[in-house]
């Protein structure tokens, strides 16, 4: 917290950030498409090192050949490779497909389970990718701390610890319970759009006025505003399969000009 700042303070700060975001991003939502909990599974492993846009790209033709668990875990591993190639590391990320799916298929009916803790048991799945399982397919509240959601609490001085876990636990203690999905998507979207890692957009940004770290970027608004990304600049968002209210343009499919 900044230097000063109560911890009753620090809490009704980040709130408002988080109430201030809400009015930004109504129609904040998993940048990921899916139609089912299987689907979502897989498409956070593939996830991990590469962009949602480039994941997004990737499944239709990886759903198509493996739609069920089943099918996934009977895949033959370098067809499979050859699939989630773009995605990047996919050597390891089909030894984690096929041993996932193949856990679903023997452990749990070929359904995915519904509890953190079942979760967390299957091949390449860490908290991060079971919180935004939880949250987006079981509507179970969850705090996805990726690294967007890191930096963006570590600027905002919500906390000043690194480690993942460390961060979900603080930042649960600051929000009820049920805005924890919710808060995860519009501080992923922030970070993606406006609070970059390198040259964040502060002339543009909305929370300025909330944030102990403006001036770390980019102040003058003109400049700021040739900064922003996807929908706030204008752009096309990550999803081919955007959500009915989403302001911004699909994205183009694999290949596509």
């Amino acid at each position: 917290m900044p230097k000063g700042e109560s911890h009753l303070a620090l809490v009704r700060r980040a709130r408002r950030i988080n109430r201030e975001l809400a009015e930004v991003y109504p129609y904040a939502h998993p940048e990921l498409d899916f139609r089912n909990p299987f689907e979502l599974l897989v498409a956070t492993v593939l996830s991990a090192q590469t962009t949602d846009l480039r994941v997004n790209q990737t499944t239709p033709a990886l759903f198509a050949a493996y739609p069920t668990p089943e099918d996934m875990a009977a895949a033959n591993p370098e067809e499979m490779e050859e699939l989630i190639r773009p995605t990047g590391f996919f050597r390891a990320k089909t030894k984690s497909l096929l041993g996932l799916s193949a856990a679903l298929r023997d452990d749990f009916g070929g359904e995915v389970p519904g509890r953190l803790e079942d979760l967390v048991k299957l091949p390449g799945v860490g908290r991060k990718t079971a919180n935004v399982v939880l949250g987006n397919a079981f509507g179970v509240p969850g705090i996805t701390v990726d690294t967007h959601f890191g930096r963006l609490v570590r600027r905002w001085k919500w906390t000043d610890e690194e480690d993942p876990v460390k961060v979900e636990a603080v930042i649960a203690d600051i929000f009820p319970k049920s805005e924890w999905t919710m808060l995860s998507h519009r501080v992923i979207f922030h970070g993606r759009r406006i609070c970059h890692s390198r040259k964040p957009a502060c002339g543009a940004c909305p929370i300025a006025p909330l944030c102990p770290s403006y001036g770390e970027g980019e102040t003058d608004p003109e400049k700021a505003r040739k900064l922003l990304k996807y929908e706030m600049g204008g752009y096309p968002g990550q999803r081919l399969s955007p959500p009915p209210d989403f302001p911004g343009k699909p994205a183009p499919a694999l290949g596509a000009v």
